[in-house]
């Protein structure tokens, strides 16, 4: 049974996946949305692979470098033992930029006596769909694809047949292995890969300075905040959902999507968790993301987009993969992009509104985003009362999901209090009517007087956990009995084995059968706030108790087994963690020092 106890490196413009034995087994480069050169993650056979052949006498153990993003995998036995510090270089340099090339270091310290050890360097280009050949040079390997242009170098001080025929190495001494989708132009060695090291162990250093300290959970809360960063794609602003594609819901199912995109709604719930803890300057550079998608004030919003803003994400299924743990179709692309959910209009106008709350920004800029909020209501006006396929992304049935509706609610609201801060008087009134309207529809048709909850959708009975956070985007408050009812209903229905069900109601692919990790979040969340703080608290340390070894979250987590399912690291539940780590600091608010 497999289970995603994998380690993750990234520079913000890509990443890649290093197994709990030192193994590197899913990377895609240049970019995140790279076909891969390794992707074992999806074929154990054929996928490629990058890592250390030790004997059966070894012990294995992982954990990152404190307060970054830098792995480290030591292996200890009775002839010796020896660490690899996994990174992929990230500093600012002096022009205000940052240094984050598409590569991989791999810093092999010895650390006692003589571990011996193979190296399996494995590389297959475009999902394994090209064989490769390798080429030595005075420097460096260089892999070419044997039906295209692609390439990429190894600069090592090994010896390069070494490394290409696995034979035995006995260590001592430093050593690198510094894999580049560039051809190098300064020479590598040892020295310039212990600069970089450093240099990235500064810079992660100092991010992760830049947030907020609190009380309570603040060790989980730095790494998933490091997560979160590590999904952001520098070039741009977007933020990634998450680092893998088709890692399935369920094993055996078809629950298999790919992740390497950029959800309106995930990226804003990122965003502003990362804003209330300090880091305005991404969810800035998001917000210029999102300007840079609307080219004119007609466009329309999608529900997600690729990393650099493309609208189309066409769906293709890799049928030579065999999968993750046997679990078939292999999907690159996403057919949802297509899809109409309310929702995601709610989620990014709270983004904005932070942005006009505590960012200055200059006079062009504030007109440029007042031109997207009127963009986005009249978008909201137009269809909050159409069905649409949801928060989870429903293929085939639309219907009218009560947390659509409350969403775009949401949407109103902050717009009615931009307008206030911009003193735009004339459109605070159309659109608080609006709101109110949107409003006096939920509480009609959302609410079940029969069973005394809310429901999933105007036309079902069915619980959903989404419902959960009605409150806190303030639609009703935390005590009103309404909400409190709702809460317990879902709890009552959805709640099992210490996670939850996202919804119990058949969907494309029949009834879900995993737990979404995000809704226990969620779970505890909404008990907090209706005074059930001890049962929060409980829930909330036994749901940290299944991330992995080194504290990373999928999106789904087995009822039986607990072990990790879906994409990974998932944006969604780790800004989640933050969120809920938060509460029993008493930090559920925007920071004091961010500038008014």
């Amino acid at each position: 049974m497999k289970n995603l106890n994998y380690g993750v490196i990234g520079n913000c413009r890509s990443a890649a996946l290093i197994s709990e034995t030192g193994w590197i087994e899913w990377c895609c480069l240049p970019d995140f949305d790279s076909p891969s050169i390794f992707a074992k993650l999806l074929d154990e056979k054929i996928g490629g692979e990058f890592g250390f052949i030790v004997s059966d006498q070894y012990i294995i153990t992982q954990k990152y470098i404190e307060k970054t993003n830098i792995l480290c995998t030591t292996f200890s036995s009775d002839e010796g033992s020896f660490e690899v510090r996994d990174f992929m270089p990230r500093y600012k340099t002096n022009d205000a930029g940052y240094f984050a090339p598409p590569e991989i270091h791999r810093y092999i310290r010895c650390l006692s006596g003589n571990p011996k050890f193979r190296i399996s360097y494995n590389p297959k280009f475009n999902y394994a769909l090209e064989n490769v050949n390798h080429v030595k040079f005075e420097n460096f390997i260089k892999t070419t694809s044997v039906n295209n242009p692609e390439s990429i170098y190894l600069y090592t001080n090994f010896p390069f047949d070494d490394v290409l025929n696995q034979n035995e190495i006995t260590l001592s001494g430093h050593h690198y292995l510094m894999l580049s989708y560039n051809h190098k132009l300064i020479p590598i060695d040892i020295d310039r890969v212990n600069l970089e090291y450093h240099r990235t162990k500064v810079y992660w250093l100092n991010w992760i300075n830049r947030s907020k300290t609190l009380k309570q959970y603040n060790v989980e809360i730095q790494r998933s905040l490091l997560v979160l960063k590590l999904l952001s794609f520098n070039s741009t602003g977007a933020v990634l959902a998450a680092l893998t594609t088709s890692l399935p819901e369920t094993p055996g199912e078809t629950r298999n999507w790919d992740y390497r995109f950029c959800w309106i709604r995930d990226a804003s719930m990122s965003i502003e968790t990362q804003l209330n803890l300090g880091h305005e300057k991404a969810a800035r550079k998001f917000l210029m993301f999102i300007k840079g998608i609307l080219k004119s004030k007609s466009d329309t919003f999608q529900i997600m987009y690729g990393i650099r803003g493309e609208r189309e994400l066409h769906e293709k299924v890799l049928g030579h993969l065999s999968g993750y743990d046997n679990s078939v179709p292999v999907r690159i692309g996403n057919a949802a992009y297509s899809q109409e959910q309310n929702d995601i209009y709610g989620y990014l106008m709270n983004v904005i509104f932070h942005y006009y709350r505590h960012f200055p920004g200059t006079l062009d800029e504030i007109e440029d985003m007042w031109e997207v909020v009127q963009n986005i209501i009249r978008t909201v006006a137009l269809n909050w009362d159409k069905p649409d396929k949801g928060i989870w992304e429903i293929r085939n049935e639309s219907s009218h999901f009560v947390f659509s509706k409350v969403m775009c609610w949401v949407a109103i609201d902050r717009a009615v209090k931009i307008a206030k801060i911009l003193r735009k008087t004339e459109y605070e009134q159309e659109w608080q009517n609006l709101a109110a309207q949107i409003k006096a529809d939920v509480m009609k048709n959302g609410w079940n007087e029969e069973i005394q909850s809310f429901t999933q959708t105007y036309s079902n009975t069915f619980m959903d956990a989404s419902l959960l956070m009605m409150e806190k985007y303030g639609f009703i408050g935390a005590h009103d009995e309404q909400f409190v009812k709702t809460v317990l209903s879902i709890k009552r229905e959805l709640f099992q084995d210490g996670l939850m069900y996202r919804y119990l109601s058949p969907d494309d692919f029949g009834k879900p059968s995993s737990a979404f990790t995000i809704c226990t979040f969620w779970l505890v969340d909404a008990l907090f706030k209706i005074g059930q703080t001890n049962e929060a608290k409980k829930i909330f340390d036994k749901l940290l108790s299944y991330s992995n070894h080194v504290g990373l979250f999928s999106e789904d987590i087995e009822f039986s087994t607990k072990r990790l399912l879906g994409n990974f690291p998932q944006a969604y539940s780790h800004l989640a963690l933050i969120n809920t780590a938060t509460l029993f600091s008493g930090e559920n608010k925007i920071v004091n020092f961010i500038k008014p």
